[in-house]
């Protein structure tokens, strides 16, 4: 019986050891925590991730997702800009009639009588009916401010002719003629180019050219060759190239009092065609 008692004595402390280590040394935990207080932590994130990178013009970067370039290959982007000069061969003349009469009445008729006028003599100057457009129209009053109170003394009426399609050909005759027939102002003198558009052209192949070169040189300076385009990008506005002679118009309108034997000087120079491109290229070892 004695030796039964001292075996029931030590079982207890056997058992309350093992349940303090546990298994394999670990540390219980507290109710609850459950897995949250693990040795270490896992990354979800790819290990891949792709992050968009700018690319300056004219710098040499690997292909980006959505140009064109095959991932992981290389790029160069560069901008070019060139310019063709063509003799403007058109013009466009903006005229005024003015009238003053006493009444509203008779300076609307009396414009409008001026303004045929003008319109027949333009016709036979050879100026086609569909090129002369009536684009302005304006009555006002006008006032005496002499005294305490303006007064109304009379009305001023005014139509602006636009006359388009004219060949510079023949213009100076026509512009001194059309104001010695009663026109009162030109207030613009626009020249064009009918070849505009073939200019134009001219103009975007010759940035195209010029974009290979610089990419070429860029290409050359890393120690690669420019392979096939990615991507091109027209970023020049096409416009139609028009400027105004304004030389031109001050001169007539200057001698629009005087008799005009001598036909206007016009001096229509050149205009500037523009076109802007940028470009995307592989690069190849």
């Amino acid at each position: 019986m004695k030796k039964k008692n001292r075996y029931m004595k030590i079982l207890p402390l056997l058992l309350a050891g093992s349940l303090m280590t546990g298994c394999g040394g670990q540390t219980a935990q507290a109710p609850g925590q459950g897995s949250q207080n693990t040795a270490f932590s896992q990354n979800t994130q790819p290990a891949d991730t792709e992050q968009a990178t700018t690319v300056a013009p004219g710098a040499v970067s690997p292909a980006q997702p959505g140009t064109g370039g095959v991932p992981g290959s290389r790029s160069v982007t560069v901008n070019s800009s060139e310019t063709v000069s063509v003799v403007p061969d058109m013009a466009e003349v903006v005229y005024s009639v003015r009238t003053e009469r006493s009444t509203a009445a008779d300076c609307q008729q009396q414009n409008a009588a001026d303004a045929d006028q003008v319109i027949e003599q333009l016709k036979s100057l050879g100026v086609e009916e569909k090129s002369i457009q009536t684009s302005d129209f304006t009555m006002r009053p006008i006032y005496d401010y002499s005294g305490r109170t303006a007064r109304v003394t009379g009305y001023e009426a005014e139509t602006t002719l636009t006359v388009s399609d004219l060949k510079i050909e023949g213009l100076g005759e026509m512009l001194s003629a059309s104001v010695a027939s009663g026109i009162n102002t030109v207030q613009s003198i626009t020249y064009q180019a009918s070849g505009y558009d073939q200019s134009y052209q001219d103009a975007l192949t010759k940035a195209v050219d010029m974009a290979h070169r610089k990419a070429e040189t860029l290409a050359a300076a890393s120690g690669s060759n420019v392979g096939k385009v990615i991507t091109i990008q027209e970023t020049s506005g096409y416009t139609q190239a028009r400027y105004e002679d304004t030389a031109a118009v001050n001169a007539l309108n200057a001698r629009k009092e005087s008799a005009m034997e001598d036909a206007a000087a016009v001096m229509p120079g050149e205009i500037d065609v523009k076109a802007s491109v940028t470009v995307e290229y592989e690069l190849t070892d």
